[in-house]
């Protein structure tokens, strides 16, 4: 092939990423009181507070009440009847990690290797990415990133979608280690291996389970003991490392299992394991009910908006599912984007939306995408719900925030007050003023 070829293909992948970068300024950190006066102040935590004045100092939510006299250094903000709802928080994203999916160099969800629980996933977050301010101009902004490739991906990171670098965006490292769990049926297809090979392929991995979580257990029992001796100080592993607190019990394990069998087998693993086990992607989780309930495991619904799981299905069963699971008391937040739908991340508020239209309580359906994710996280005493203490991180609205004809009037992230400018509304403004120049609109 003719270097003449190669250049304008090579131009074109390299615009293309380029293109992709956002040319917002981050904000500053807050370094006055603002104080938004008379809303309507959702708490999801308790009642909806009508005429109510809201402060936010330092990063916090530091008073609630009527009639808040403000001072010469407020920032007042006059609602005037608008909605203030806490952001929405995305349990499960690619958000950051990938941008143009048909652009490999913009893909960034995947390590090489079937067992990586060393990887960091906000590393690889891209603050510039185009996608993030269209996500926060539908009042997401908080989302938990997370590697997606082998038997172990990595750890998940939750990420503030406003920041100049990955470090000042992370507000919590790690949340989660994450397992994909091995398919437990056998692939009868045209193309697929015998069954007793995919039967051996299977018992292989979870044997690489077991041995990993094995021994990370006793290299942690090496690091804790204060009495080791000086060699085994100096022979580090970064994969039993990262792992420690995992096996200890400390902070959750989260495994993708979509499937009863799956669900099934992992949950009986992770009481085996003794190990504190979450459910990701949960399609057949109404299925599980009673075993979800008696262990205590969440459940992380990646889509309420899908397609039943078999054909003999109710078509409206992923729409009912989030409705069944808070019926059986089953804990369980809506992901909302999907394994690879970092594009679609916007959407999450239409999860929860489809969910209230199928039986859920509206407030619950609210709760799926804010408090409830915060508290499967491990942040619940932080973000999630507007309280006095917790992180200011919510957004004005001048309606109902899962009614797609609502619009997001303004974003605060720690108290910061966030560009509401994206390539969504760009363009809209853009092609509004073509058709104005053609006189096609007034």
């Amino acid at each position: 092939m003719s270097i003449l070829k190669i250049k304008p293909t090579l131009t074109l992948l390299i615009s293309t990423v380029f293109l992709s970068a956002s040319d917002q300024i981050p904000a500053p950190a807050q370094d006055h009181p603002v104080l938004l006066k008379g809303g309507i102040i959702h708490t999801v935590s308790g009642d909806i507070l009508a005429n109510y004045d809201l402060l936010l100092d330092g990063g916090k939510i530091s008073n609630i009440e009527k009639n808040i006299v403000p001072t010469p250094d407020m920032e007042v903000i006059r609602v005037g009847g608008k909605h203030i709802y806490p952001g929405f928080v995305a349990a499960i994203s690619t958000i950051g990690m990938t941008e143009v999916s048909a652009v490999r160099a913009s893909v960034d969800y995947a390590e090489t290797g079937n067992l990586n629980p060393n990887v960091r996933a906000n590393v690889a977050y891209n603050p510039d990415s185009e996608l993030i301010p269209v996500a926060r101009s539908n009042g997401v902004l908080i989302a938990n990133v997370t590697p997606q490739s082998g038997l172990i991906p990595g750890q998940s990171s939750l990420m503030m979608l406003d920041g100049w670098t990955y470090e000042n965006a992370t507000l919590n490292h790690p949340t989660a280690l994450h397992i994909n769990w091995p398919s437990m049926g056998i692939d009868t297809g045209k193309d697929a291996d015998p069954a007793d090979e995919q039967i051996a392929n299977r018992q292989k991995k979870l044997q690489e389970l077991d041995n990993l979580i094995s021994d990370a257990r006793a290299y942690a029992g090496l690091e804790r003991n204060p009495g080791k001796k000086a060699s085994q100080k100096d022979d580090h592993d970064l994969r039993f490392e990262s792992m420690i607190p995992f096996v200890l019990g400390e902070k959750p394990i989260f495994i993708r299992a979509n499937d009863v069998r799956q669900i099934e087998a992992a949950v009986h693993w992770a009481d085996r394991q003794e190990l504190d086990a979450v459910i990701v992607g949960g399609k057949d989780s109404w299925r599980t009910l009673d075993l979800l309930k008696q262990k205590k495991i969440p459940v992380v619904l990646e889509s309420t908006l899908s397609l039943p799981a078999r054909r003999f299905e109710d078509y409206d069963q992923p729409f009912k599912t989030p409705y069944m699971l808070y019926n059986a008391g089953v804990e369980f937040c809506i992901g909302g984007s999907g394994r690879y739908g970092a594009s679609f991340q916007r959407n999450l508020p239409y999860h929860a939306a489809m969910a209230a239209a199928f039986g859920l309580p509206v407030n619950e359906a609210v709760k799926s995408i804010t408090l409830n994710a915060a508290k499967i996280l491990g942040l619940g005493e932080q973000i999630g719900s507007i309280e006095i203490g917790k992180e200011a991180t919510l957004f004005i609205a001048d309606g109902d925030p899962l009614d797609l004809r609502t619009q997001i009037l303004q974003c605060f992230i720690q108290g910061k007050k966030i560009d509401m400018s994206d390539r969504h509304k760009m363009l809209y403004e853009k092609y509004r003023t073509k058709y104005k120049q053609l006189k096609l609109l007034k």
